[in-house]
C-alpha cells in the first residue's frame, strides 16, 4: 500500500479551488497547494487561498508568473524576483506556512537542469526555503478522467510502494475537480492513504539545508 501525498498547483481559481476544498473538506483530507502569486490578484481568489489555510491546508510558493522554467531564463537572477514577489504576497496575506515551501515550474510536470539557476538555488538555501518536487505527474490538465488511472499507477508503482508518492494535481479549469472525487475513492479502495509527510526523495532541500544532491535539477 502506499501514501498519497496531494498536491495543487497553479491556482488559487474561482472555477476550481472550492470545489477542491469542498471535496477534501467532506472527507477530511489536508493537501498542499502551491500558489501563482499573480493568480492571487484575480478577484476572489485571496480568499480562497485564506480559507485552504483555515482549513489545514500548507501553502506554498510556486513563482510569480510561471511563464519560464527559471533554469532557462537567459537572467540567471530572474527567479529570484519570481520567488521574493510571490513569497511577499504570502507573507502580507499571512499564508506562509510554517516551513516557506516553494515549487518550481517544471513545465508539463518534468523534473531536469532547466528547474533553477545557480543564483536561485544559492537564494533557496540562503533564505531558508524548503524545494518540494514530485514524483507523479498524471496530466489532469488533460481534462479528462484519464489521469485518475495515470495516477492509480504511479501509486501502485514501485516508487509509490516504496517511499510514497507526491502527486502534483491542479486546481484550475480542466484540472483535477472534476474527477477528484473518484480519485480519491480508488485510492481508498485500494487501501492507500492520503498523507501530510512528504518523502524525501521529493525535499531534496529543507529549511535551507540541502538533503540530497540537487545538481540534476540546477542548469549550468
Amino acid at each position: 500500500m502506499s501514501s498519497v501525498a496531494l498536491t495543487f498547483d497553479n491556482g488559487p481559481t474561482v472555477e476550481a479551488t472550492a470545489r477542491v476544498l469542498d471535496i477534501l473538506r467532506d472527507r477530511e483530507l489536508r493537501a498542499g497547494f502551491f500558489v501563482v502569486g499573480a493568480m492571487l490578484k484575480a478577484p476572489g481568489a485571496l480568499a480562497l487561498a485564506e480559507r485552504a489555510r483555515a482549513e489545514g491546508h500548507w501553502i506554498g510558493n510556486h513563482t510569480m508568473h510561471h511563464d519560464t522554467p527559471l533554469g532557462q531564463h537567459p537572467d540567471p537572477l530572474y527567479g529570484i524576483g519570481e520567488i521574493e514577489q510571490a513569497q511577499r504576497l504570502l507573507d502580507e496575506a499571512g499564508l506562509t506556512s510554517a516551513e516557506r515551501y516553494f515549487r518550481p515550474f517544471g513545465d508539463a510536470g518534468r523534473l531536469g537542469p532547466h528547474l533553477l539557476s545557480v543564483p536561485t538555488r544559492d537564494h533557496l538555501i540562503a533564505a531558508r526555503y524548503t524545494m518540494v518536487l514530485w514524483n507523479s505527474v498524471p496530466r489532469d490538465w488533460e481534462g479528462d478522467v484519464g489521469w485518475v488511472d495515470r495516477a492509480i499507477a504511479d501509486v501502485e508503482s514501485p516508487v509509490g510502494t516504496g517511499d510514497g508518492v507526491v502527486m502534483v494535481l491542479h486546481d484550475v479549469r480542466d484540472g483535477a475537480a472534476d474527477h477528484l472525487e473518484s480519485f480519491l475513492d480508488r485510492l481508498n479502495a485500494g487501501g492507500h492513504t492520503v498523507t501530510e509527510e512528504l518523502p524525501a526523495s521529493c525535499v531534496p532541500i529543507r529549511l535551507g539545508v540541502i538533503e540530497s544532491d540537487i545538481g540534476a535539477y540546477v542548469s549550468k
